[in-house]
């Protein structure tokens, strides 16, 4: 979400279309569809069998010209593109290939370096690419610095772990789970996976392997969930993980940080309803958000199913209500922390992302999400 018209109204872009705020019942395209018009070129889309060639879209001003741009991580492993508000100039918007493979199925846009400028939170195998490095491995965690002088050409991608025929089979295109945050209290954004944090070093200006501290978060072998979350979940000066567990499967969980450096598993979400303290259970948490929805200067959970991840008879219960919750975290003053769901809706969902801002300009944040179910827009009241 953002004003991308500069008309004091914020809008919201999903897939190749903008609709204009503040009733949203205007669209334009700020791009040409793909192919047949729908959904990825390589196959007529068909939302039970398909899959869309926008899976995340971040809006950020990257060109310093005032307006927001449109950043589009498209099919897990294909090019991250930009795309240049033309600030009301007629016809499509420029695009421009800024990372050529980026990999994995939540990528980000987090301010990595700490210059208030952001870095594309994402890990590429582009050795598949280049022949010469065929049998030695292509599959690195890392991010990508924008040349903000140039900011349309290529990032460059910093990677914090070796090239390995194991780490290729770890880190490819599919990969679950990723997230960034300052995990040691340093001051320095760490990265995380499902099995554990990589510290940044005092001194990133050239290229070098970031130390691992396992987790893990998750279960032990699990295949890993949406995005990843860094916060003091019960106020004990220190920062936990949240994230959920199994983007195709079933869980959702903080893992409180002891003294020590290793963590506790705190289970908020279950396989079965009986996992949670309030009944509640849901599949396919591909999407994670943390914000402070009713105020109260916590950051609370936004997260709900995503339907049809592989199709209409795909991963667990692929038929299941779509719902949309918010966990209200609450702390107990002695250490402990609960999260408490509320149900927005049950006939949504969550796509591979969900977006929290104000649309309304009234002071409380909103929800945007978009999926193989639609687009869907809900302001608080």
């Amino acid at each position: 979400m953002a004003d991308f018209d500069k008309d004091g109204h914020v809008d919201i872009t999903a897939g190749w279309f903008i609709w204009h705020g503040p009733d949203f019942i205007r669209r334009t395209e700020f791009t040409t569809a793909p192919d047949n018009a729908a959904g990825p070129s390589r196959t007529p889309y068909d939302p039970a069998r398909g899959y869309s060639d926008y899976f995340l879209t971040y809006a950020h001003d990257f060109t310093g010209d005032g307006a927001s741009d449109i950043l589009v991580f498209g099919f897990p492993g294909e090019a991250a593109l930009l795309f240049v508000n033309p600030q009301g100039r007629e016809g499509h918007w420029e695009k421009h290939a800024i990372f050529d493979v980026a990999d994995g199925e939540s990528p980000d846009l987090v301010d990595l370096t700490g210059d208030g400028r952001p870095e594309l939170l994402v890990h590429s195998s582009d050795a598949r690419k280049a022949p010469e490095a065929q049998g030695k491995g292509g599959g690195q965690l890392g991010f990508v610095e924008i040349d903000w002088a140039n900011p349309t050409g290529k990032g460059r991608f910093r990677p914090i772990t070796p090239r390995s025929p194991e780490n290729d089979a770890k880190y490819f295109r599919y990969t679950h789970g990723y997230g960034a945050g300052d995990v040691n209290g340093d001051g320095r954004v760490d990265i995380l996976t499902k099995d554990g944090w990589f510290e940044q070093p005092a001194d990133i200006t050239t290229d070098s392997l970031w130390s691992f501290h396992p987790g893990p978060f998750g279960p032990a072998g699990g295949r890993g969930g949406a995005h990843m979350h860094v916060y003091d979940v019960n106020g004990d000066g220190r920062n936990d993980v949240v994230t959920s567990y199994d983007a195709h499967g079933y869980g959702l969980g903080w893992f409180e940080q002891k003294a020590d450096g290793t963590f506790t598993e705190h289970r908020i979400v279950g396989s079965a309803p009986a996992e949670n303290p309030q009944g509640v259970s849901f599949s396919q948490l591909h999407a994670v958000r943390m914000a402070d929805i009713d105020g109260d200067g916590l950051s609370d959970i936004v997260t709900g199913k995503r339907r049809w991840a592989h199709g209409s008879s795909g991963d667990a219960e692929p038929n299941a209500p779509p719902v949309l919750y918010w966990f209200r975290l609450e702390r107990d003053g002695k250490g402990g922390a609960t999260f408490v769901p509320h149900l927005i809706d049950a006939d949504s969902g969550v796509g591979t992302q969900v977006t929290v801002g104000d649309l309304d300009g009234d002071k409380r944040p909103d929800i945007i999400v978009a999926n193989k179910r639609g687009v869907f827009a809900f302001t608080q009241e």
